[in-house]
C-alpha cells in the first residue's frame, strides 16, 4: 500500500513496531488496522537514496487494502505478457477478489456459495487424482492435478481467512525449528 508518514507517524511506528500513517483525510495520526485488525507488523524500514520516500516491509496480517485485497496495488494499468509472473499469491489474490466481489458466471464465487463442504469434498477428490498421477508418474497429469489442488486449497484458505503468508510463516518456523534441531544434534 502506499501512505504518507511524517516524523511522528515515524516515530510511533518505530516505538511501537505497527505501521502509523499521517491521514491527510482526518488530519491525524492512524495506526494501519486500529478499526480493521488488519494490521502491519514491521520488519524493516529502509529509505530511498534522495532521503525523501521510505520503504516499509511489513508482516501483513490481514489485508492491507480497504477493498479486501492483500495489496492495494492489485489492478495492472500496463504489463508486458512475457515479464508476468502468475504465482500462488496472485491466484489467492484472484479468489478473494471472487469472494468479495461474487460473479454469477464464477466457478471459485460458486464454490465458495456452496460452502467449506463442497470445498472440502473438491481437496479429497484432487488430492486422490494426484496421487493416482504420480503412481503412473505421468509428469503433465501431476502438474495438472496438483495445480487443480493448490487452486482448491487456496480457495479453503480464503474461505476461512488464512493467506498464504500464514502459510509461508508456519513453513519458515518449521524450517528455522528443522535446522535449529540439526544444530544441536551437531
Amino acid at each position: 500500500m502506499l501512505g504518507y508518514m511524517n516524523e511522528e507517524s515515524l516515530k510511533k511506528t518505530i516505538e511501537t513496531g505497527t505501521t502509523w500513517f499521517w491521514s491527510r483525510e482526518r488530519q491525524r495520526l492512524w495506526n494501519k488496522g486500529e478499526t480493521s485488525g488488519n494490521i502491519q507488523k514491521v520488519k524493516e524500514i529502509r529509505v530511498d537514496c534522495d532521503n525523501d520516500a521510505l520503504l516499509v516491509l511489513v508482516e501483513q496480517v490481514g489485508v492491507a487494502c480497504h477493498t479486501g485485497h492483500l495489496s492495494c496495488f492489485f489492478q495492472k494499468l500496463y504489463f508486458k505478457e512475457e515479464h508476468t509472473r502468475f504465482n500462488l499469491d496472485t491466484l489467492y489474490e484472484v479468489i478473494l477478489s471472487r469472494k468479495i466481489n461474487p460473479a454469477e458466471s464464477s466457478y471459485t464465487s460458486k464454490l465458495l456459495r456452496e460452502g467449506k463442504e463442497r470445498i472440502l469434498k473438491k481437496i479429497g477428490e484432487e488430492a486422490v487424482e494426484v496421487l493416482l498421477a504420480g503412481m503412473k508418474e505421468n509428469l503433465d497429469e501431476v502438474i495438472y492435478e496438483v495445480s487443480d489442488l493448490f487452486y482448491h486449497t487456496l480457495v479453503l484458505l480464503a474461505s476461512l481467512g488464512v493467506t498464504p503468508q500464514d502459510i509461508y510463516r508456519e513453513l519458515e518456523r518449521r524450517h528455522r525449528q528443522r535446522q535449529k534441531d540439526n544444530s544441536i544434534k551437531s
